[in-house]
């Protein structure tokens, strides 16, 4: 089930809410309140949301939910390495089988391809499902975990909590990454009022927006390009595609970013920020702070500084920086064009330390914008393609280095570039930087309090609408987080 469907905007949401706070808030269990019933049937509905479009896969989550609650207790009752090593062990070990043992198994049989030894035992196995959300759940796991071990956290004694926490719809299937640490108190005692009910819709509707009205838009004109020969397409069709790719990606995972925050907030539950305009970003580095801010700070937190950081040498810190890095890829999918693009941006993380960074301070920043956007549109080719090969391929088509030899019609810009798709193009290049909260500020400073909320109302109303209505009328509805 999706944010973005009309079963879950129409059927579940309004159920879930509606009896959600039609429990009681607290009950008072040895002297401590706590909000036992509706923990309860959060966990019981988050299942049921996941269990929907995944079936018996949730049993999974359940397994990597009791894994880490296990690993907790452990180490609160002084069994601290076995508590870590069951942690680390078990969660990696169904992420590794789950998310990996195709890739590994297909990356052998090439191998053995290439060394002339065959290959029949290896076309033999049979392949494995991916269960969404896998990779958001397994890593919450392992930082609960961490916390406990480094005394940052006392462990949760009460499964129903902690199972909540880890599988809470709201981020459960797209994220962001919600620590443990961040919600713990809200676990346990936590309320929602008037206005952060209103700061919730407001949240979800814009997020729902994005992913229906842009992401999308731009996603049909990736998937038409992509979905082209190389050498059936010309080099302004080429930028065409990946530069709807990358909206649709931003608008895509904003997105969900922006739902999950509005559907915490209409239950109590205030999670972090997970972008920050990164296609504003004026380096890499600034790019890595603002775009997934849950899975960049995640991976510094609880591998980068592990690993020894930036207090060694600057070998040690460029080492550490291209393993996290290499992780950082192989995290987003099984697939070497994953680790090629996570090493693609380690690597120029690693030039800016060297000083490209001093250099950048000193040019214009239109210079230093430039430069980061072509950094990153360049990897997102990496992203999007279905294997190395085809990488290469496309990224020589945007260098116009090879000929068009297909003798069927290449899709011309006028076919894909239409006057709508151009209207929608220049509204997301101007949506993914801070224009609307200054529009927002400056037509609130304009008009008195009581026609500026009652007008933003009516456009919030009237925004819904429409995305309903494109939603009703389309089944055109990609999950870009299946390869997840």
């Amino acid at each position: 089930m999706l944010f973005s469907s009309p079963i879950f905007v129409f059927l579940f949401l309004p159920f879930f809410l509606l009896i959600y706070h039609a429990l009681p808030a607290k009950q008072l269990i040895q002297a401590e309140a706590r909000l036992g019933w509706r923990n309860r049937f959060l966990f019981v509905a988050s299942l049921l949301f996941y269990a929907w479009g995944e079936g018996l896969v949730v049993i999974v989550l359940l397994s990597s939910a009791a894994i880490n609650y296990i690993a907790g207790l452990l180490i609160a009752h002084s069994y601290r390495k076995w508590g870590l090593y069951l942690s680390l062990i078990g969660s990696l070990s169904l992420l590794f089988y789950y998310k990996y043992a195709n890739f590994t198994v297909d990356s052998a049989s090439q191998l053995a391809h290439y060394l002339g030894a065959s290959t029949e035992h290896w076309q033999s196995v049979e392949t494995i499902a991916l269960p969404i959300g896998i990779s958001f759940y397994t890593f919450q796991g392992i930082s609960y975990v961490l916390d406990v071990y480094w005394d940052r956290i006392d462990a949760n004694r009460n499964f129903i909590d902690y199972g909540t926490y880890v599988a809470m719809f709201p981020h459960q299937i797209a994220g962001p990454i919600v620590r443990y640490a961040d919600i713990a108190g809200e676990l346990t005692n936590r309320h929602t009022t008037f206005y952060s009910f209103s700061l919730g819709i407001e949240r979800f509707i814009i997020g729902l927006a994005k992913k229906v009205l842009l992401a999308n838009s731009f996603a049909r004109v990736a998937d038409t390009v992509f979905d082209t020969p190389v050498d059936a397409m010309s080099t302004s069709t080429a930028w065409l595609g990946i530069i709807a790719y990358s909206l649709q990606i931003y608008f895509d995972f904003s997105g969900y970013s922006d739902m999950a925050i509005g559907l915490g907030k209409l239950i109590g539950f205030d999670f972090k920020e997970n972008f920050n305009y990164p296609y504003t970003a004026q380096s890499i580095q600034d790019f890595w702070r603002r775009w997934h801010i849950s899975l960049s700070s995640w991976f510094r937190d609880y591998l980068y500084v592990p690993l020894g950081g930036s207090r060694g040498t600057a070998a040690q810190t460029y080492r550490n920086l291209l393993v996290v890095f290499f992780v950082t890829g192989l995290w987003h999918g099984a697939s070497w064009n994953f680790i090629v693009w996570g090493l693609f941006h380690g690597s120029f993380l690693l030039v800016e330390r060297a000083g490209l960074a001093n250099w950048l301070k000193r040019v214009p920043w239109p210079v230093r914008h430039v430069y980061t956007l072509l950094i990153v549109v360049v990897g997102w080719v990496f992203f999007r393609a279905d294997d190395l090969g085809s990488a290469v391929a496309y990224l020589g088509r945007m260098t116009g280095i090879g000929q068009i030899t297909a003798t069927w019609t290449v899709y011309p810009i006028s076919y894909l570039l239409t006057a709508p798709q151009l209207g929608t193009f220049l509204m997301g290049g101007l949506l993914a930087t801070p224009f609307y909260h200054w529009w927002k500020s400056q037509w609130q400073r304009l008009l008195p309090v009581f026609w500026r909320d009652i007008g933003y109302m009516i456009g919030l109303f009237g925004l819904f609408i429409i995305t309903i209505t494109y939603l009703a009328a389309s089944t055109y509805n990609p999950f870009i987080y299946f390869r997840f």
